[in-house]
C-alpha cells in the first residue's frame, strides 16, 4: 500500500491522506472524462496499486434513478442498490474498484445532508454556507470512501460537468481545498480539454488555454493535461500548451479518436507514459506494469472469426448511452466468442404497426434478438411481437428485466390464448395480470430509490440454459424493477410448457424463464449487463452470442 501516513484535522473532519487524483473537464461536455479516469485507474491497477473510483455529479437530483434515459443515459446499479450515473459502469468495466452508494456523490445528496444537519441543530446556530459547510460535506464523503476501503492506495475523483458551470463550483472548490490540505505530493489535478480542428486541418490550442485559465481562477493549477484531439499531438503543440498552461511538457497527453474500442485507451495512455508521470508526481515508486489482459482484448478484437447481427428491440434506441452496459456486454461476449457483434437497433414502436405482427423482423436478418429493461407503456406491444417472432423463428432470444416480462406476456397471449394477458404496469384492468406489482410496492408514493434494487441471490434449476451458463446452483445478480412474474399463473404457465428456471431462495419469486424446444430463449428478471467486463464476459451474454454465432454459421452453411 502507498500512503503518506499523514493525518490532519480540518474544520473538525479527520482525514487520513491516501493519494488523490481529481479529474475535471473543460471547453465542453462529453469529452470522455469517465473513460479517461477509468483508463488511468486501470493503468495504476496494472502496476499493482489498489484504486477506488468516485464520481461527483453536479445535478440536484439525489440520484439518477428518476432521470429519463434520453436525458442522462442508463442508470447503473451497484450491489447495495444505488442508482448512479453511467460512469460508474465505466469504472466497473475498466477497474476492480469497489463501487457502492458512497462512490456516487451528487449535489442533491450533499445539500440534503447539510439541510438535515441544520434542522437537527448540529451547526450550533451558525449561518450555513457553501463554504465551509457544503464543501466540508463533499470532502467528508470523498475521504469516507477511502476510510471504508482501507487497502486503497489511490482515490480517483471524477468531477462531472465542465469548468465554468455554476453547478460544479462547490466540487471544484472542495478539490482545491483537498489539494492544498493534502499537499501537491498527495493530490493531483488532471484536466481534460478539447483541441478542435478547424478548416485546413489546423489544431487550435486556445480553447485549452482558456479552460486551464478558468481552472486557475478557481485556484487549481492542473498538474496533468489530457487533450482530446483528432490525432496525436506533435511535440510543438505539446510544448506550446505546456508553456501557456503552466504545466510540464511531459505532462501533456493526447486522447485521440480511436476507430476500434474505448478499451484501447489504457494502452494509448500507457504508450504516452501517463501512469508514470502520475506516479512520479504522487511520489509513488514505479513498478512493473502488466498489461497482458488489455493487450489480449485488442488481439482478440483484431482477429474476429465471423460477424453476428444482434437486434436490440428497445424504447430508447436513439440514444446509445441509454443501453450502455448492454451494448458493452454484447461487445465483451463477442470478444470471448471470437466474433464481431453488429448491433441492429430497432425501435419497438415501429413493430406495433399492423405490418409488425409477423414478418417485420425478417428483413433485419438478425442472428439473435435482445430486449432490455425499460419502463412505461410506449412500444411495449412491439416488443411482444418481437418476442413472438423470435420464439417461432427459433432465433436466439435474450430478455433482460422487462425483456423477461415480455416473454411471459407473449406466452400468455399466444400459447395460452389469453388475448388480454398483460402487466399491471401497462393495463391495471387486465383480466390476466401475468406480471404484477410487488406486494411491498402497492402503497409506494415516492419513486426514487424505492424499487427492488441491488444484489440479490437466485437459485437455479438444473438442466436449464441459465444453469449451464453459470455452472452452479446459486448466483448473485443486481435488480432494478417493481413488477414480477405473477405467482397466480405459475401452474398454468408451467403446464403449458414454459420453463421456470430460477427462483429467489425462498421460492416465492420467479427470476428466470426459458422457452421449450428452442435453441436459446431465455429471460432473466435481473440485470447481468452490470457485471460484464472486456476481460471477462458475463456468462449469459457469452452463451447468448455463442447461440447467435451457431445460428449464423448454420444459415451460412445452408446458403452455400
Amino acid at each position: 500500500m502507498v500512503r503518506s501516513g499523514l493525518n490532519y484535522v480540518n474544520r473538525h473532519i479527520l482525514f487520513f491522506v491516501n493519494k488523490f487524483i481529481f479529474v475535471s473537464g473543460g471547453v465542453c461536455s462529453s469529452l470522455g472524462k469517465g473513460v479517461a479516469a477509468s483508463s488511468l485507474g486501470a493503468l495504476l491497477e496494472c502496476r499493482g496499486l489498489n484504486v477506488c473510483m468516485v464520481k461527483c455529479d453536479p445535478y440536484i437530483n439525489v440520484d439518477a434513478g428518476t432521470m429519463s434515459p434520453f436525458q442522462h443515459g442508463e442508470v447503473y446499479v451497484t450491489d447495495d442498490g444505488a442508482e448512479t450515473d453511467l460512469d460508474l459502469g465505466n469504472y466497473a468495466r475498466f477497474t476492480s474498484s469497489p463501487l457502492s452508494r458512497a462512490n456516487s456523490i451528487t449535489t442533491g445528496q450533499v445539500y440534503e445532508a447539510v439541510i438535515r444537519k441544520e434542522r437537527e441543530g448540529r451547526f450550533l446556530g451558525r449561518t450555513v454556507q457553501v463554504i465551509p459547510h457544503i464543501t466540508d460535506e463533499i470532502k467528508s464523503r470523498i475521504t469516507a470512501v477511502a476510510r471504508e476501503t482501507p487497502d486503497t492506495d489511490v482515490v480517483i475523483v471524477e468531477i462531472g460537468g465542465t469548468v465554468g458551470d455554476i453547478e460544479s463550483i462547490p466540487f471544484l472548490e472542495a478539490a482545491r481545498q483537498m489539494i492544498h490540505e493534502c499537499g501537491r505530493s498527495n493530490a493531483l489535478s488532471v484536466h481534460l480539454t478539447l483541441i478542435p480542428e478547424v478548416a485546413g486541418g489546423e489544431l487550435k490550442t486556445k480553447p485549452t488555454q482558456h479552460s486551464v485559465k478558468a481552472m486557475q481562477e478557481m485556484g487549481i493549477q492542473p498538474d496533468i493535461l489530457i487533450c482530446r484531439a483528432p490525432d496525436m499531438l506533435d511535440d510543438a503543440n505539446r510544448r506550446k500548451i505546456a508553456l501557456f498552461c503552466n504545466v510540464e511538457s511531459d505532462a501533456v497527453f493526447t486522447s485521440y479518436h480511436v476507430d476500434t474500442t474505448i478499451y484501447e485507451i489504457p494502452l494509448i495512455f500507457f504508450n504516452q507514459k501517463l501512469d508514470l508521470v502520475a506516479l512520479r508526481k504522487l511520489g509513488i515508486e514505479s513498478r512493473h506494469a502488466d498489461l497482458d489482459a488489455w493487450q489480449s482484448v485488442m488481439d482478440r478484437l483484431r482477429a474476429p472469426q465471423g460477424n453476428v447481427r444482434i437486434g436490440l428491440v428497445g424504447k430508447y434506441t436513439e440514444l446509445h448511452d441509454a443501453y450502455k452496459s448492454v451494448y458493452e456486454a454484447l461487445f465483451h461476449a463477442g470478444l470471448e466468442n471470437g466474433v464481431t457483434v453488429e448491433l441492429v437497433k430497432i425501435d419497438s414502436s415501429i413493430l406495433e404497426e399492423p405490418s409488425g405482427e409477423e414478418g417485420a423482423l425478417d428483413g433485419y436478418k438478425v442472428d439473435g434478438l435482445l430486449i432490455p429493461g425499460g419502463f412505461g407503456q410506449r412500444g411495449i406491444y412491439g416488443m411482444v411481437n418481437a418476442a413472438r417472432w423470435a420464439r417461432k423463428a427459433k432465433t436466439p432470444y435474450f430478455g433482460i428485466c422487462l425483456g423477461m416480462q415480455i416473454m411471459v406476456i407473449e406466452w400468455g397471449r399466444d400459447v395460452l390464448g389469453w388475448a388480454d394477458a398483460d402487466s399491471t404496469e401497462f393495463n391495471r384492468d387486465t383480466g390476466h395480470p401475468v406480471i404484477s406489482l410487488l406486494e411491498e410496492q402497492e402503497d409506494v408514493v415516492n419513486y426514487g430509490g424505492t424499487m427492488r434494487l441491488g444484489k440479490s441471490e437466485s437459485v437455479l434449476e438444473p438442466d436449464t440454459l441459465i444453469f449451464a451458463a453459470y455452472g452452479g446452483l446459486r448466483i448473485f445478480e443486481r435488480h432494478r424493477h417493481r413488477y414480477e412474474f405473477s405467482n397466480a399463473y405459475r401452474e398454468e404457465m408451467t403446464e403449458s410448457g414454459l420453463k421456470l428456471a430460477a427462483f429467489t431462495p425462498d421460492g416465492l419469486l420467479v427470476e428466470c424463464v426459458q422457452w421449450p424446444d428452442h435453441p436459446w430463449g431465455l429471460g432473466v428478471q435481473f440485470h447481468p449487463e452490470y457485471k460484464s467486463k472486456p476481460t471477462a464476459a458475463h456468462p449469459l451474454f457469452r452463451d447468448f452470442i455463442a447461440a447467435a454465432k451457431a445460428r449464423m454459421e448454420g444459415v451460412n452453411a445452408n446458403a452455400e
